[in-house]
């Protein structure tokens, strides 16, 4: 009997410790989103749609199989995923048209506000209760955001605009963060990407009609970029996130990911040829304290969300 509760603690650590693995795999991949972006020469939300359309097929055959052992796929449950979707589509296409205005590493690090909403979804729509702890570790996580965002409205008034479609962009990221956590006690890794691909997609075909941008004509880099960001922003990205999603709380990933600015304002050194400022680098620092202190206030039983499936 001891020797079955051992086991069964050992393997929650490891499904814990993989988790922690595939947010940073998530992390990483992810972190080459605004250069992709940039790379594409193409508008924004164009870039997003390829990069969820293309993810559909790419997934596709991984897919089929898992249709005909998840009965979830034939119930309210799908709702979560595709909601997940729109999110997603609003969310990329206000940050990438985000980054036609200002730094690559300012619109990755505001859009990444997403820890704001998701405490307040959290608390207000889901009930669940959240620590002091968890609360100030927020405060100075959004402090050092707010450093950022402040000082380049009153030096940089291009950035400021840009910047202020950046934090907007935390709304749309933090409701993907919310669906997904409920998504994943249905589906697994795949199912809720392919899902989300198809809800993101059908959103931001109508975002280019309005806005009357041509999915079509663009020189063979660009079909290129498109096929990578599907596949490390995408595919990479969003699969090592949503297997997170399935062992960790929302509310402790989406504060974590703040981390991802933090590696694009590195990346974009060499590849982007943007020089971070000292204000960038302070606030950057304060959003790493208050992510220490939003994982430091949960304990280990907090860290297991509704059973997934895996």
């Amino acid at each position: 009997m001891t020797q079955i509760k051992r086991s069964g603690l050992l393997g929650a650590i490891d499904k814990t410790t993989l988790a922690y693995i595939a947010l940073g795999v998530g992390i990483f991949s992810l972190s080459f989103s605004a250069m992709f972006v940039r790379w594409a020469n193409a508008p924004g939300p164009v870039t997003a749609f390829y990069r969820l359309f293309f993810s559909i097929f790419l997934l596709l055959p991984f897919f089929l199989p898992r249709t005909k052992t998840n009965p979830s796929l034939k119930s309210r449950s799908i709702l979560f995923p595709l909601l997940a979707g729109v999110f997603t589509a609003c969310d990329l296409a206000l940050w990438t048209a985000s980054l036609s205005y200002t730094t690559a590493s300012n619109a990755t690090l505001l859009g990444n506000t997403a820890p704001l909403w998701v405490a307040l979804g959290t608390w207000l729509i889901f009930k669940q209760r959240l620590t002091p702890a968890f609360w100030r570790g927020l405060t100075i996580t959004l402090l050092g955001t707010a450093l950022i965002m402040g000082t380049d409205f009153i030096l940089h008034p291009r950035f400021g605009v840009g910047d202020a479609m950046a934090v907007f962009t935390g709304v749309f990221y933090g409701g993907y963060f919310l669906f997904t956590e409920k998504s994943r006690a249905h589906f697994d890794p795949v199912s809720h990407i392919w899902l989300v691909g198809i809800g993101a997609s059908i959103s931001l075909f109508f975002v280019n009609t309005a806005l009357q941008h041509p999915l079509t004509g663009y020189p063979t880099q660009s079909w290129l970029v498109f096929l990578a960001t599907a596949v490390v922003s995408q595919l990479i990205g969003y699969t090592s996130l949503a297997y997170a999603l399935g062992y960790l709380p929302a509310s402790v990933v989406a504060p974590t990911v703040v981390l991802q600015p933090i590696v694009t304002t590195l990346l974009a050194i060499p590849l982007l040829g943007e020089i971070p400022t000292i204000w960038q680098g302070i606030g950057g620092a304060i959003a790493l304290a208050g992510i220490y202190i939003v994982n430091q206030s949960h304990t280990r039983d907090q860290l297991q969300p509704p059973t997934p499936n895996a």
